[in-house]
This record gives structure tokens, C-alpha cells and sequence, in this order.
């Protein structure tokens, strides 16, 4: 047997046995009443646990997220056209601000920023 071949199973079985040790660990867990309740101080809990989660703060949260990723990939900026000034960089991040500002005006006029409605 040559070198990938060996390599090949070695590759193949660890992940299997860690899926078959997956399952037979998870199938010894048992399902009864208190397993599935939500624990409140050991005693049994006073309302449901199941509360309706606000859709407008999801999104908020999301468009949290996206400013978030955006900040990053503003980041090197500065640095990239201080070490090399060239046309297709500048012209990159016009282009990507330009989207970033559609995306807000967008935002904006659907109404995902006002928080307040």
C-alpha cells in the first residue's frame, strides 16, 4: 500500500470513530421530564420559558454585526494607500463605500434603523 493510500484511511477512520463515539455517547442520554424543563432554583418554573423574542432587535443585532465587519475591512485602508498608492486600490474602496452608503440609504429607508416605531 503506498504512502496517500494509508494516508487516505488514516484521514477517513479517525473522523468515523469520532462520529461513532458520538453516537453511542448520545444515545445513552435519557429524555424524561426534568431534562427537558428549564431549570429555575429547583423548582418548577413559574411561566414558560419559551418568550417571544423580538424580531426588530434580531435585526438590529444583525446590522450590529455587519458595521462590525465592515470596520474591519475599512481598517487597513490608511495603511494601504500610505505604503502604495495606486488607482485600483482607491478605486476598490470608492466602490466599497459606495455600496456601504446604498446599503444604509437602503436601511434607512426601510425603516431597520428606527428603532423608536
Amino acid at each position: 500500500m503506498n504512502l496517500a493510500t494509508s494516508m487516505f484511511m488514516i484521514s477517513m477512520s479517525i473522523p468515523l470513530l469520532v462520529l461513532l463515539a458520538a453516537w453511542v455517547l448520545a444515545a445513552r442520554s435519557t429524555n424524561d421530564r426534568e431534562k427537558l424543563s428549564p431549570f429555575e432554583c429547583g423548582f418548577d418554573p413559574q411561566n414558560s420559558a419559551r418568550i417571544p423574542f423580538s424580531m426588530r432587535f434580531f435585526l438590529l443585532a444583525i446590522i450590529f454585526i455587519v458595521f462590525d465587519i465592515e470596520i474591519v475591512l475599512l481598517m487597513p485602508v490608511p495603511t494601504l494607500l500610505m505604503t502604495s498608492y495606486s488607482p485600483h486600490v482607491m478605486l476598490t474602496y470608492t466602490l466599497f463605500i459606495l455600496i456601504l452608503i446604498m446599503g444604509l440609504i437602503h436601511e434607512w429607508n426601510e425603516g431597520s434603523l428606527d428603532w423608536s416605531a
